[in-house]
């Protein structure tokens, strides 16, 4: 299960970006989902998210993603309109306890920007390569990066031992799910002995191949071979007019929304324009990684 967690590679258009323009998309993506309170442009980061997971073929590890946030979502839906009672449109109450239309709506928007926010961890956690990421970074911060790296190819190793241990002690007849609560605590706790041994017969095996490349010995080389393309080009142009828009739209009030103490109207004609015009930008990277699945003469320009 651990597993799905990780980066994997799938061939698609996304994971084959520079890394400033991926960066560029998965951010902008980020700040649109804490920036809007709006449900309608909430739903569209939503949406523009889903369809980047898509275009990924990552919908297996994003199912993953969704059966924890919703939950959350749901929770924020019962717990908001329990604790807070400013609205004015009541829908039950039992003594001192109401239930008013405005919180409930209130906390169904921010389960929706919870689920962005998880969409957007899933599309990066499926499109970002750990060592171009770190690559990139390693010429700001050295040190810093050579932890992160060592810690990204640690725990997807960790899950895959782990894993692996289990299977090989089900083999030789361990029930993990028979006896008392001690006897499973006990069963458990030999996964974690086996995993405590292969994770430090990793760390000697990593320092030795440090060693044998001369890690340390004197000033550090790089070698850059990431080309910047015109695919890199168009999605970060998109994903800045996408900032740029919703700019304007927060700017003007359109991305705000009035929830207490009654409900606002959802949109007038200009703001539903402005809305389009940011969920188009934001759709421009799986539009292209479409293209560039299906018509070989795209995928040769871009």
């Amino acid at each position: 299960m651990l597993d799905r967690l990780f980066y994997e590679d799938r061939d698609v258009l996304l994971q084959d970006l520079h890394t400033v323009a991926l960066l560029g998309y998965l951010g902008v993506l980020f700040v649109l989902a804490l920036l809007f309170s709006h449900p309608l442009y909430l739903l569209a980061v939503l949406a523009a998210g889903a369809l980047g997971v898509a275009a990924a073929g990552a919908l297996e590890k994003w199912e993953f993603y969704l059966k924890f946030g919703l939950w959350m979502a749901l929770l924020i839906m019962v717990l908001n309109p329990l604790v807070f009672h400013a609205g004015k449109t009541v829908i039950w109450q039992a003594g001192p306890v109401k239930v008013c239309l405005e919180a409930v709506c209130y906390g169904a928007a921010m389960g929706v920007r919870l689920l962005a926010v998880l969409t957007v961890c899933c599309l990066g956690s499926a499109t970002v390569h750990p060592d171009k990421l770190l690559a990139l970074f390693s010429r700001f911060a050295y040190k810093s990066a050579l932890v992160a790296a060592l810690a990204t190819k640690m725990l997807p190793a960790a899950a895959r031992d782990l894993a692996n241990a289990r299977e090989v002690l089900q083999v030789r007849g361990v029930d993990f799910e028979a006896g008392s609560f001690r006897e499973k605590l006990k069963k458990h706790s030999w996964l974690f002995d086996i995993l405590l041994v292969s994770s430090l017969e990793g760390a000697l095996q990593i320092a030795e191949a440090m060693q044998a490349r001369a890690f340390g010995s004197g000033p550090r080389s790089c070698y850059r071979r990431e080309l910047a393309r015109p695919r890199d080009a168009v999605c970060l142009a998109a994903s800045l007019l996408a900032l740029a828009l919703s700019a304007y739209a927060k700017a003007s009030g359109s991305g705000d929304y009035t929830y207490y103490p009654r409900l606002a109207p959802l949109a007038d004609g200009s703001s539903l324009i402005l809305l389009l015009g940011i969920l188009l930008a934001l759709s421009v990277p799986a539009i292209l990684s479409w293209g560039w699945k299906h018509w070989p003469c795209l995928r040769s320009k871009i």
